[in-house]
């Protein structure tokens, strides 16, 4: 690092768990509502049980050892974006867990990320629904911490211009990105950015490269860079042109200690990692908002199609990518303006939970390079198992419908 220098690893982690659909027959509709509630403990569905397991393997320990690396490292500081959705179960079934998080933001050095409630593609498909959904999640934030989140993110960070310029009215400081190479061209992703036909928000986009080397092949024996140490994985960044301002790694919390087991040495990894990294004048660690704050914009992104931080495409296609998806959405969202009309809060949590993405990328159908990681997601055996119930569920939403509205005929 030169003299004078200084550099900043930007630390994202995004929280979440959907309400898994359980397996739901032809024959359940009209007579079962409890979508989302398996009563079989050991399923894979069973929203419980995998929140209990997720806790005591990754937001338990990982909570724990980032307290401390707060405590010990004033100069260390990260960022979280935490779903409505998971919340919601921390909430009711695991409220150590949630306190554990609470204990983060206290702090005064974890910010907390604005995104929709449900972890959906409200944004394509209803401006409406994806306003409301973005209100509730900050309600929510208020709420169970007591802050207002400055920085936005879009589910699967799900960008374009349009998003941005959305943000930027909507009054965010700072907006999140796939650093990805074609948008890119010859520009680095370590540095801040202004989104193109925006006024005042910042961009921040993932260096990719440097996140998937944590997210997924950290326990892979057979990467040439296995194993990955806390000196080497710092000496990777220090290596860098020292222009270079921030390194934005983002990635799923559960890469510690779910996705990446505390078997693989990851939590290790996390414990020593920013002492090392500290140890050189000019390092730190910032928030997304102190990031936006303190480094001026370099240049400015377009970014005319939708990019994700998903699958080598780094498209929507993992979630709208065949049939059976781009119908699922096209029922769903046909149903909106009933489903608000009706009035009945039940029903509207249901149709809302039934938009998380995860139900959409449980029907993927990419076999190839991406095969593996939606299988290791999914719940399901297959991704038409997953369409057959979530269908399923819309003709018992449907149902409903129908009963509020000749109730209401008849009333009238």
């Amino acid at each position: 690092m030169i003299a004078g220098r200084q550099r900043a690893i930007v630390l994202y982690l995004h929280v979440h768990q959907p309400y898994r659909l359980r397996p739901y027959s032809v024959f359940d509709a009209g007579h079962l509502r409890d979508y989302f509630d398996e009563p079989d403990e050991d399923a894979r569905h069973n929203n419980r049980q995998v929140l209990n397991k997720v806790a005591d393997k990754s937001y338990l320990p990982t909570n724990a050892i980032l307290l401390e690396l707060l405590n010990r490292h004033p100069d260390f500081a990260l960022s979280l974006s935490i779903t409505g959705t998971v919340l919601e179960q921390l909430r009711d079934w695991r409220p150590d867990a949630l306190e554990s998080f609470a204990a983060l933001v206290r702090t005064g050095r974890v910010e907390l990320v604005a995104e929709t409630y449900y972890h959906s593609l409200a944004f394509f498909y209803s401006r409406f629904e994806f306003e409301k959904q973005v209100r509730m999640h900050r309600e929510l934030l208020l709420e169970l911490f007591g802050v207002r989140p400055q920085v936005f993110r879009n589910t699967e960070l799900m960008y374009n211009n349009d998003l941005a310029y959305w943000a930027d009215h909507a009054g965010y400081k700072g907006i999140l990105a796939e650093g990805w190479d074609p948008i890119l061209a010859w520009r680095s992703p370590n540095f801040v950015y202004r989104p193109a036909y925006t006024d005042n928000i910042r961009l921040l986009m993932k260096n990719y490269r440097l996140s998937d080397d944590l997210a997924f092949r950290f326990s892979n024996q057979n990467w040439q860079q296995w194993p990955l140490t806390a000196e080497k994985y710092s000496g990777w960044i220090n290596s860098l042109d020292p222009a270079q301002t921030n390194v934005n790694l983002f990635m799923d919390y559960e890469t510690f200690g779910e996705h990446q087991w505390a078997q693989s040495g990851i939590l290790d990894f996390l414990k020593h990692f920013p002492e090392e990294f500290l140890k050189t004048p000019g390092n730190s660690f910032m928030t997304l908002s102190q990031a936006v704050e303190t480094f001026q914009p370099v240049d400015s992104i377009d970014t005319p199609y939708t990019t994700t931080w998903a699958d080598t495409e780094r498209d929507m296609s993992a979630w709208t990518g065949n049939s059976l998806q781009q119908e699922a959405f096209r029922l769903l969202y046909a149903m909106e303006n009933r489903v608000l009309t009706s009035g009945d809060h039940g029903l509207i949590k249901d149709w809302r939970r039934l938009q998380t993405s995860d139900h959409a990328y449980y029907m993927c159908t990419k076999w190839f390079r991406d095969g593996d990681v939606h299988a290791y997601f999914s719940p399901y055996d297959s991704p038409y198992d997953a369409f057959i119930y979530f269908i399923n569920v819309l003709k018992d939403i449907e149902l409903r419908l129908r009963r509020h509205e000749v109730a209401a005929a008849e009333a009238g």
